[in-house]
This record gives C-alpha cells, structure tokens and sequence, in this order.
C-alpha cells in the first residue's frame, strides 16, 4: 500500500490528467512499524500504466520494511501470494511460489532491482536464477508487482508475475543499525544521502554474519554497499549507480526423510558437511527521464559483473557409492543491456490517448561450467562451455479512455533471441535464433460505487538454457542422444478482477486467473541435460485485502487457491509436481512516529502433490513472525523480533525423489525436505540523524 507521494510518482506523473487512475493499493503516509525505515523518495522505477489488473500493485518501502523476515528475499511476500523460501545455504537464491507455479529460484517470475534483471538465463544452476541476497531493504521506496503475462514492458520470465523494486534517490534521515540475534546473526548498516551540487549523493554499507541452527554453520559472511548520485525527479531527472556484494557461506540441503527417522542424522544435520557456496554481484546503471508537452522519455542502461560457485550434493551416493555425488557449479558472466521509451500524450477524436513504444536489449557473455567434485575438490568435467547470448525487444501499447466507465489498452510485444553456444563436447555446441510476438489486452470498467472491473488478456514466455537448445548428446554420457529444447516456451494468461474501496480505508480485490503453458521444458542444470516437461493448465482465484483502520493501525489478509494440471493424458498422472494449491497470509501492523510500533504476520504454504499421480504430497508450513519495538523523541529506536514464534516443525520445502545414503544397497525413493528454522530472536538497534 504505497503513500501518495510514492504512488504518484512511480505511476501518476507519466499521465494525462483526464485518464489518470489512482494507484491499486494506497495506503496512510505513516512510516508503518520499522525499526529500519527511514522514508524518502522513490527512482522512476516502471510506474504501472493507466490500464491495470486487479491482481497489481504498488508497495511503500515502509510496508516492505514493516515486516519481521528471516532472510532479504522474504520482504516479497508483502506481494500477495507470493511464497518465498529457501532449501539450502543462505547465500543461494531463494525459492519462490506463485498462482501455482514452483518458479525455482526464479523462471517464471521477472524480478527487476533498479531497473537491472535479477534473473540470469543459461545459468548454472537453472534458468532464470534470481539471487536477492544483494537487496537492502531500507534502501526499497516501493515495489511494483504484476501477476500474469498482461503488460508490455514485460518480457523473459514473466508469465507468472514480475517484480520491479526501486531503491530510494535521497533519504529524509541518515540511518545507523545493529541488529544481534539468534544462531550467530549479526548485521550492521550504515546508510546516509547528503546534497552535492545540483543533486544528492547516497550511500550505504551493509556487512552481515549468520551460522543457522544447523549441525554445520552456514558460517555466512556478507558484504554489500550502494552509492548513488541523482539530480532531479521521476519525470526530470538522472541518477547513476554502483552496487558491490559478495558472499561465502556453507550450505545444509534438503536431507532425506529416513535419514532423520532412523537417527543417522538429526533434523538440522547434513549428509555433505562440504556443501556451499560463493558468488559477487558488481554493478553500474544509470537511468534518465525528461518530460515535454508532448509527453515523457525514459532511458536506462546497465552493466553487471556476476560469479557464482556451488558445491550441492542432493543424491548423496546414487551414482557414485564410493566418492559420492558432489557437484560444482560454476557461472561468471558479463551483462549488459538497457531501455528505452517515449509515451505521447494526444487524443483519438477528442478522445483522452496515451501512445507508448519502447526498446529493451540485454547480452549475456557466460562461461558455465559443471564439474564432479569430492569434499570441493575436483574430480572430474562434465561440462565447460561458453556461451553468448543476446536479445531485443520492441513493445507498443495504445491507451484510450473512451468514457468516463471504460478505458482500454491494446498492444504487443516482439522479443528476438539469438545464442552461440561453444561447448567442450563439440556435438553441442552450435547457434540458435528464435522469436515470438505477444498481444496485450485490457479493460477497465468503471468506477461504479468506487468499485472497477478488469479484463486481461495477454501472451507471454520464458526463454530455455541456450545449451538445452543446442545439445545433441548427454554431456555426461556422449554416446547418449538426448533431445533439443525450444529457445521460447509460450504461455497464454486471462484475467478478470474485481476491486472495491466503498469503505473508507479499505481496499479489497478478487481476480479468477488461467495460465497456459505449451510446455515447461527445462534445461536441468544440476545434471547438464534437458528434461521436457508436458503443456499444463493453472486456474485459480485471488482475494486480497488491506485495510487502513486508522493511520496508526493496519490490517491484511490475502488468500490464493490454484488448480494445477497437465493438459495432455498421460498415465503417470495429471498433477504438477510441487505445484501450490493454497497460499494464505494474514497481518497486523500499528504505529506511527514516535512511540510503540509492532507487527503480527501469519503465512500458510499449503500441502502440495509431489509426483504425478499425486500419492506424495507435502506436509504443510504455517509460520507466525512477530515485532515490538518502540521509538524514542531522539530517533532512536529499538526492535525485537521473534521468527517462528510458535516453534513449528515445519518444512521449507519438500522433494521427492531417489536417493542413496551410505551403506543402503540400492536407491530409495523418498521425500526430501529442509526444515524450517527454530524459534529465533533478532535485537535492532537503530538511530536516525
């Protein structure tokens, strides 16, 4: 629920007075229950356009920040139905879950930090990998979320939603925290903007340690800084920024459940103490925008440096009983791209009219590498390839307002790939090309009785790992033909939504989705071979609920129920492995200013089938995170959290699959789970000035 001033100027300044809608989820001015928050502006970010969906939003960095989370990534579930977990060390990207997909650490959910991708496509552990551990979440001034593939600006990943997250430009008031808490959790933060020349300078440095309640620590150790200078504003302005992050940690993967039942192991034990990983993240961006009397333009570019190391053993000593099934992963990369766009503002026969066109590139230069390994030490090369891999875009949107109860957009998106694959198995390497044209559709009915109906329609995609696309053989077994993947997986998504505020304070919103996919053919990276998977159907209902009771005081409660299935017959079965069925959250936030503050949060990751057939299912996760604190006349504050407040046994996530431990004679299959984290407590002490 973003404040005025964030909702205005991240998606009320680009439009024409006479079709100007206000922002889906406001909210009250009122720094909401933070011990971090520190207020201030947002960038220009990707403000949503004039025609939206139910199921979009805007959301205030004070809401993001009002939340007690274990990890930086969790802050997303602010975004309603939006599960986000993990299942190994915490330096590896999360895992996340929306509108029935299990999106692995990011393929179908398009997630922008600054206007750069967090997703990296052909990356070693799997495509559209999006490691967030690089966020500060004091430096968020809103979030914007999408769900479905309805909106132009939305390319690669995006079928199921995307995430666009905007750091602050200056801040109201310097920021100095500590926070000291359970299982080894230390972090500091120092973060202040000041005026220089025409403009503002920002700055920030964060450093952060963690061991977790496990057997093996995960021995965390994190470093990250930000700085930026800017001049101007959303509309008007340019900034430009440089971002560093570096991480190492120890990693507790998912662990059998036989394991723990017949005491090899404990809940929090690991069978591979030399799992982990490492990777950094070293970015410039810069972004501008200038307004005319005919409309605005907007442009940005960037370039990332970006490593990453993982040592995994999922199996344990399935296909190798005497040196086990370690892997290394390994992707460094260079990429670079950017954007540009133009709206212009006129009219279609006396007619309010917005006409919108944009350009978007990206080119990846990636060395990906996946190697056998013992206790991290090399064994032996499956794979090490290098691969270039390029995109364009060109999307068009026409806005009309045709009277005072209906607006409409219509418009398209063209995307083009190209991939040079050199792999160190000659039989796969080669050259791919690929294209694909989307429509985009909505309509907006209303305002009757401060109540608007949505329709949407639109197509979208996800790119495949370019090696998938240009293998012949089984890297691992050469003789072995496998099959190509498609470069472009389309999918077709249709929305209608309801949202009301004929309540003061209250905004509630229902939207019934459909999602098609002609296929979820996936390069597996964690194998080096491509696994096709089968055209699938999601259908399903969302209601979301946020209400400002006062300034002060703040209620929540969103529920998403989806039907997933394949769409072909097959015998094995027609459920999507994994695939969510009920999401529910619920929270309470008071406080304002000076003074006590808190904040209840309740999250239900329901059960989910695990096969096919669907006669193995998880068990499911509800969490209950709380904070109390208190801020004092000086800008002083202190806060505690406690995570997992009623101790529940619960699983992270849940896997089922074959595996073999040491001294079993043959594989089993068996459910795999990380557990969730005991109860903890975090102590924030934070000054402003």
């Amino acid at each position: 629920m973003a404040p005025p001033a964030v909702a205005q100027e991240a998606a009320g300044e680009i439009r024409l007075d006479e079709i100007e809608v206000a922002a889906p989820r406001p909210a009250s001015s009122s720094a909401a229950a933070s011990a971090g928050y520190v207020g201030g502006i947002s960038g220009i970010g990707g403000g949503l356009r004039p025609v939206d969906a139910a199921s979009a939003g805007i959301i205030s960095g004070a809401q993001i920040n009002s939340r007690p989370v274990t990890r930086p990534g969790e802050v997303l579930e602010e975004v309603p139905g939006l599960i986000v977990t993990q299942h190994s060390g915490e330096g590896k990207a999360n895992q996340f879950f929306l509108r029935g997909f299990n999106l692995d650490h990011g393929t179908d959910i398009a997630i922008h930090v600054d206007g750069m991708p967090v997703n990296m496509r052909t990356h070693a552990h799997g495509q559209g990998y999006a490691d967030l551990n690089f966020l500060i979440p004091e430096l968020v001034g809103a979030v914007e979320f999408h769900k479905g593939p309805y909106f132009v600006r939305d390319g690669d990943f995006a079928s199921a939603g995307s995430v666009r997250i905007d750091y602050l430009d200056k801040l109201d008031r310097n920021l100095a925290l500590t926070t000291l808490g359970s299982f080894g959790f230390k972090r500091g933060l120092s973060s202040a903007s000041v005026p220089l020349g025409a403009g503002n300078l920002l700055v920030a440095g964060e450093a952060q340690t963690y061991d977790g309640p496990w057997v093996v620590p995960d021995a965390l150790r994190k470093l990250n800084g930000v700085a930026r200078y800017s001049q101007g504003t959303a509309t008007d302005g340019f900034a430009v920024t440089g971002m560093a992050y570096w991480a190492k940690w120890n990693a507790t993967n998912q662990i059998p459940e036989r394991a723990v039942a017949e005491g090899f192991i404990g809940r929090y034990g690991t069978l591979d103490p030399t799992d982990g990983g490492d990777t950094g993240r070293f970015s410039l961006s810069g972004r501008w925008s200038q307004s005319d009397a005919g409309g605005i333009t907007r442009a940005s570019a960037y370039v990332i440096r970006y490593q990453m190391n993982l040592w995994n053993n999922f199996t344990y000593f399935l296909n190798d009983p005497i040196n086990g099934d370690q892997f290394r992963q390994r992707d460094a990369r260079v990429l670079g791209g950017g954007e540009i766009s133009r709206v212009f503002q006129g009219d279609l026969f006396g007619l309010p009219m917005e006409n919108e066109i944009g350009v978007q590139t990206r080119t990846d230069d990636i060395r990906v590498g996946l190697f056998n390994t013992t206790a991290r030490q090399y064994r032996s090369t499956v794979l090490d390839d290098r691969v270039l891999e390029a995109s364009a875009a060109f999307y068009y949107e026409n806005r009309v307002r045709w009277t005072d109860w209906l607006r409409t957009s219509v418009g398209f998106r063209a995307d083009g790939y190209y991939a040079d694959v050199r792999s160190d198995t000659p039989a796969n390497s080669g050259r791919a090309r690929d294209s694909i044209v989307n429509p985009k559709l909505g309509a907006v009915f209303g305002p009757w009785a401060d109540t608007e109906i949505y329709l949407n329609y639109g197509g979208g995609f996800h790119s495949n790992d370019a090696r998938g696309i240009t293998a012949t053989v089984d890297p691992a077994s050469p003789l072995f033909n496998i099959s190509r993947s498609p470069f472009l997986v389309p999918s077709t998504g249709y929305e209608v939504g309801i949202r009301n505020r004929s309540i003061a304070g209250l905004e509630t919103s229902l939207a019934l989705f459909r999602l098609d996919f002609a296929s979820e053919n996936l390069f597996q990276g964690d194998t080096g071979t491509t696994e096709p998977s089968r055209p699938t159907r999601r259908f399903g209902i969302e209601w979301s609920n946020h209400y400002a009771i006062t300034p002060w005081l703040r209620l929540e409660g969103d529920l998403t129920i989806t039907n997933a299935r394949f769409s072909d017959r097959d015998p094995v079965g027609q459920r999507v492995p994994e695939a969510p069925t009920t999401i529910a959250s619920a929270g309470v936030t008071f406080g304002e200013g000076q003074g006590w503050f808190g904040s209840l949060r309740f999250r239900y990751f329901g059960p989910r089938p695990l096969i096919e057939d669907n006669s193995v299912r998880s068990k499911p996760t509800a969490l209950l995170n709380g904070r109390i604190g208190y801020t004092f006349d000086n800008g002083v504050s202190l806060a505690l959290d406690v995570l997992n407040l009623t101790n529940a046994k619960a699983d992270q996530i849940t896997y089922y699959y074959e595996s073999r431990l040491p001294g079993e004679a043959a594989a089993v299959a068996d459910r795999h789970f990380h557990p969730v984290e005991p109860t903890a407590v975090r102590l924030t002490l934070a000054g402003r000035f």
